[in-house]
């Protein structure tokens, strides 16, 4: 009997544990998160600063934007954002106080809204959370 109770024991541990690691594992394969230097962090609405905010306002609202280049695909050449079909991401400024060209701030978002913010011209992001 108690040689049962350790095996049992023991099998319940190990399905507790696939259970755990399988509640974690992303939908699809293009939602894994990147590791290292690529890794998207999460910030939230409010969190963010008050022009990104104004931003992210103007992006539900469908405009109007400061500057011609917002609402232009982005093209995620440095493969940090989940892979997506070409043309899924638009690109849009973050105005930057003192600076009169667009700075280094944007949000980039996809469709459904998922959106990623930017402080450092893409060299890493942040998905939004609302």
């Amino acid at each position: 009997m108690h040689r049962f109770g350790v095996r049992l024991n023991s099998r319940l541990i190990a399905l507790f544990a696939l259970v755990f690691a399988l509640a974690f594992l992303p939908v699809n394969a293009g939602e894994l998160p990147a590791t290292g230097k690529n890794a998207i962090g999460i910030i939230a609405a409010a969190e963010l600063p008050a022009e990104a905010r104004d931003t992210l306002q103007a992006i539900k609202r469908g405009g109007p934007f400061a500057y011609d280049r917002d609402g232009v695909v982005f093209k995620n050449y440095e493969r940090i954002l989940p892979k997506q079909p070409s043309g899924y991401y638009r690109e849009y400024t973050v105005k930057t106080p003192g600076v009169r060209h667009r700075g280094a701030r944007r949000i980039v978002c996809g469709l459904p809204v998922e959106c990623y913010y930017s402080a450092d011209h893409y060299q890493s992001f942040r998905r939004i959370r609302e």
